[in-house]
């Protein structure tokens, strides 16, 4: 089959003529039309992961067809039967096994799932990933109700884009931060009631004043220095979902603060089963459309890469792999 596959740190992508085999006998193959590229599949190939053994086959999203039927996959495997935390076997779909930028891949049975009619294989594809992560942070939890305001940081990736398309039916009042001018002003055009460039001096003071007083939820996957911000914008009894670190540690965090106005700092990564299952029954009830940026045939991986490295995208950067 042909493969996009990382041979070495931060080197580029080869589209190939590889083997394909199945994991192990739990596992089935399924043929792969599209895939979409995450921050994690850039961030392993600049080497930000431990224990990496090449050669690696990315990718944790896709729109494939098993037994003629068209599917998505759950990327979270073998989470376990706790729903607070994933399991100590848990792994997510393109490392360590081979990922979807293939025409093939194996992956367990239990994780494949029916596409939602509305969507098109491009917006399958740009599903799993970043609406389960959004999804999970969002309902189990942050724990969303309607009359609750909610900051989105960093809008115009695939996590927090998909987190305002999926609070969006609840009519909750939601706002969203960004270091562009142009991506807050999509998020607008979608639904949100305001934004703030937190590369502005007083972006917190600007997003209190323009959410009349501060949000009761706010999901968040930077992390870093900007953590003493959003604690002030959070009201007293919010609820701070933390799913990424890629502004670094926390520093300086008054505990005052947090005591005070009896804020809940939560941690969340990728979703369990049930998660994916009721996130597939709210996509399907309120009939949500991913993002889709662009897409790219497989031959043009690198350049795919290369777009999710400058930031450019709003939305999910999505691969075309059948017919490659």
């Amino acid at each position: 089959m042909k493969a996009a596959i990382l041979h070495g740190i931060k080197q580029k992508l080869n589209v190939e003529e590889t083997e394909f085999g199945l994991v192990n006998s739990d596992h089935v193959a399924v043929q792969v039309l599209c895939a979409s590229l995450n921050h994690r599949d850039y961030w392993i190939q600049q080497g930000k992961y431990a224990g990496l053994k090449f050669p690696i086959i990315l990718g944790s999203d896709l729109c494939g067809v098993y037994n003629g039927k068209r599917v998505i996959v759950n990327p979270s495997q073998n989470w376990g039967s706790n729903e607070h935390f994933q399991s100590s076997q848990f792994r997510i779909l393109g490392l360590p096994d081979s990922g979807s930028l293939a025409e093939y891949v194996s992956v367990p049975k239990n994780t494949i799932h029916e596409t939602p009619a509305h969507l098109n294989d491009e917006e399958c594809a740009a599903l799993p990933l970043a609406s389960l992560t959004a999804f999970r942070a969002l309902f189990t939890k942050a724990k969303l109700e309607k009359t609750d305001s909610v900051l989105i940081t960093g809008i115009g990736g695939g996590v927090s884009l998909a987190a305002l398309q999926l609070a969006l039916p609840l009519d909750c009042n939601i706002f969203v931060s960004s270091s562009s001018n142009y991506k807050i002003d999509q998020a607008i055009i979608l639904g949100s009631k305001g934004g703030v460039n937190y590369n502005e001096e007083n972006w917190d003071k600007q997003l209190i004043e323009m959410s009349n007083g501060g949000v009761d939820v706010i999901i968040d996957g930077a992390a870093g220095n900007n953590i003493t911000k959003l604690l002030k914008i959070a009201k007293p009894g919010a609820r701070l979902v933390i799913y990424g670190g890629t502004a670094g540690v926390l520093n300086d965090i008054s505990p005052q603060i947090i005591f005070w106005k009896q804020i809940q700092i939560l941690g969340t990564t990728m979703g369990s089963d049930e998660d994916f299952e009721l996130l597939m029954a709210h996509i399907n009830r309120y009939k949500v459309k991913p993002i889709v940026d662009r897409i790219f045939e497989l031959n043009s991986i690198n350049s795919a890469f290369e777009r999710m490295a400058a930031g450019e995208q709003f939305g999910k950067i999505v691969i075309k792999v059948a017919n490659a």
